[in-house]
C-alpha cells in the first residue's frame, strides 16, 4: 500500500474528524473509500449494476397480465442464484 500526503486547512480536517467519529471510522478510511469510489472501485456500485442487469434480463412484469410472485416463489428464485461473497 502506498502513502499519500495531503495538505488541507485545519477546519476541513476538524470537520472530517468529526464525520469520521460519527461513522465510527478514521479520516484515513474515509479518504481511502472516497478515492476507491472515484477510481471506480466502489463495490456497492458494482453490486447495484449486477442487480440491475439481472432485473433487466428477467422477463417478468407487474403490470396487466404480469407475473404475480408469492412468498414461496420468491424464496425458490432466491435459492437458484449463487450468493456472492465479499
Amino acid at each position: 500500500m502506498a502513502n499519500l500526503t495531503l495538505t488541507i486547512d485545519a477546519d476541513t480536517l476538524r470537520r472530517a474528524r468529526v464525520r469520521a467519529l460519527e461513522q465510527g471510522t478514521s479520516v484515513n478510511a474515509l479518504v481511502r473509500r472516497y478515492l476507491a469510489a472515484v477510481a471506480g472501485e466502489d463495490p456497492g456500485r458494482e453490486a447495484l449494476n449486477d442487480a440491475l442487469e439481472l432485473a433487466l434480463s428477467v422477463d417478468a412484469g407487474s403490470g396487466r397480465g404480469g407475473r404475480r410472485w408469492s412468498r414461496d416463489d420468491l424464496y425458490e428464485e432466491s435459492t437458484r442464484w449463487p450468493r456472492r461473497r465479499s
